[in-house]
């Protein structure tokens, strides 16, 4: 098991180690597992890095992001601009029905609203953003309702998982009510509980996942 002062140095070098970071901007701060974040960064692409780096370090159960966005000359747009690029970064997303998702742009922090039939068309239309001058957050609320009329299969995402080479699917518990999947249980990192929310996604019919499982790390 890792000291705090052991998980802090880790997420330190695992930040410092993108190119598009930098690690002087950044504070961090690990106690039993979980990981603050906090510092200021000139765009939301940067702010989504450090996160994820952070999850991404083994030992890391839970990442508290306190990072700040302040925009420089070049990095300011007015709310309409935002608005725009947006709309024009969806149309170059091939996944993103642009049709079916509302935008809102308030100071800055971007609302997705709709809804669509598959969660990564929801991923899709985040992702494609974060890249963009003068976004200081997103908020998805984005619902799927997936038109496939056939029943969700616990033992179909159970081999599902079971494929996944990055998670051992023994101590992972799949239960399937209606149209929506609960996975328990315990994995060993950040990284193999959202692998595995992923793969419950990809299961024809879900409308909801909740992700109940707990990170333990050995």
């Amino acid at each position: 098991m890792k000291t705090n002062e052991d998980l802090q140095k880790d997420v330190q070098d695992a930040i410092k180690w993108e190119p598009l970071l930098n690690a002087a901007e950044i504070g961090v701060i690990a106690k039993d597992g979980v990981v603050t974040l906090s510092g200021v960064v000139d765009s939301y692409m940067k702010k989504t890095e450090a996160e994820t780096a952070a999850k991404n370090v083994a030992g890391v159960k839970a990442v508290v992001e306190k990072i700040e966005i302040r925009f420089d000359g070049m990095g300011k747009k007015d709310d309409s601009e935002v608005a725009k690029e947006i709309l024009s970064a969806f149309k170059w997303a091939w996944s993103v029905p642009t049709d079916k998702v509302k935008v809102k742009v308030e100071d800055g922090w971007v609302t997705l609203e709709g809804e669509l039939q598959w969660n990564y068309q929801r991923d899709a239309a985040k992702k494609s953003i974060q890249y963009l001058h003068g976004v200081r957050g997103v908020t998805n609320h984005i619902t799927i309702k997936s038109e496939a009329k056939e029943a969700i299969q616990t033992l179909d995402i159970e081999r599902a998982l079971g494929r996944n080479w990055s998670i051992n699917s023994k101590n992972i518990h799949v239960r399937v009510s209606d149209k929506t999947v609960t996975l328990s249980g315990t994995v060993h990192s950040s990284y193999q509980k959202d692998e595995a929310g992923r793969i419950a996604w990809n299961a024809p019919g879900v409308w909801i996942v909740n992700n109940e499982l707990e990170i333990v790390y050995d």
